[in-house]
């Protein structure tokens, strides 16, 4: 692969869902938030995703959002693509969740399926499309059946492909070959939303990846699309492979937000690892696994062992 057909990037190559960071009483920590968009990207990262669900945007609301997104705007907007989560289950909280990340200066929105009530793929279809034209902003589609309970259909995704605001999908589906085809049939952008399928979505044409583990490791993820858009696979899968022991004690038992959070506070980059009920933060057992995985793969300074 020569270097000019690399794939179109509106939402960059390497993207982390961000946590957000929290006190022990569960109010936003925004200086801590700055420090780590600042770390982030200073480590590879040329995007972040504010209020998704890694983001607790179940559990976040509004004003406190839109101080949260204004504070990592500010810090390191002019340097990343800053994508804000708009996601709810009831199509108006999710347009005035998308009305407010515009106003606050995201650069452009994800737009995630509406989960539990179970709509009818039409109820998907407007749904989608009604928040993508509450705003201006490029907009990303994220699929992750999983987690909402409603997938994106083909029929849908194909009218959803034709929107001039419709640039992207995450696909958490974990269905590379069922990707590769809407990604040829539509000419979205694709990104990966599972990490532990990150190379194997570059190496079918996605455009980049949304990352939880990229909290630790958005460097080498980095060096893994430059590696796919050159043509070395060689080192795109000796990279993978690396990867994989993190990717498992990320997200192999745990949940993202609260693993990540865990693994921050290891590296002092947070203070605390506080999340908000119903999630609970790692417990003992799990930081010490945690703590000799990340040592096991020098992502703890020596200070820290």
């Amino acid at each position: 692969m020569s270097s000019t057909s690399r794939p179109p990037r509106t939402f960059g190559s390497v993207s982390v869902a961000m946590v957000t960071p929290m006190k022990p009483d569960g109010t936003i920590d925004i200086p801590a938030a700055r420090r780590l968009a600042r770390h982030l990207v200073n480590s590879g990262a040329d995007g972040l995703v504010l209020n998704g669900t890694t983001g607790e945007s179940p559990t976040t609301h509004q004003p406190e959002k839109d101080e949260f997104v204004a504070a990592v705007v500010d810090e390191v907007g002019a340097e990343a693509m800053i994508i804000g989560g708009a996601g709810s289950n009831d199509t108006a909280h999710a347009v005035r969740i998308a009305e407010a990340a515009e106003r606050t200066g995201v650069h452009g929105i994800l737009v995630v399926s509406p989960y539990y009530n179970r709509p009818s793929q039409e109820g998907v279809y407007r749904h989608l499309r009604t928040i993508v034209e509450s705003t201006s902003l490029p907009a990303m589609l994220y699929d992750i059946p999983g987690r909402t309970g409603v997938a994106i259909g083909d029929e849908i995704l194909d009218r959803l492909a034709e929107h001039p605001q419709i640039y992207a999908v995450k696909d958490a589906t974990g269905n590379v070959a069922q990707g590769f085809d809407r990604m040829r049939r539509t000419g979205l952008e694709y990104y990966s939303g599972d990490d532990n399928l990150n190379l194997a979505w570059l190496v079918h044409g996605a455009s980049g990846l949304v990352s939880v583990v990229g909290h630790l490791e958005a460097g080498r993820y980095a060096e893994m699309v430059r590696a796919v858009d050159s043509g070395d696979l060689y080192t795109a899968r000796d990279l993978s492979a690396y990867l994989a022991p993190v990717v498992e004690s990320l997200m192999g038992g745990g949940q993202g937000a609260v693993m990540a959070k865990a693994a921050l506070q290891l590296q002092g980059h947070l203070t605390h690892r506080s999340v908000r009920s119903p999630l609970v933060e790692a417990n003992a057992a799990e930081m010490a696994d945690l703590r000799t995985a990340l040592i096991l793969h020098d992502l703890l300074e020596d200070a820290d062992r």
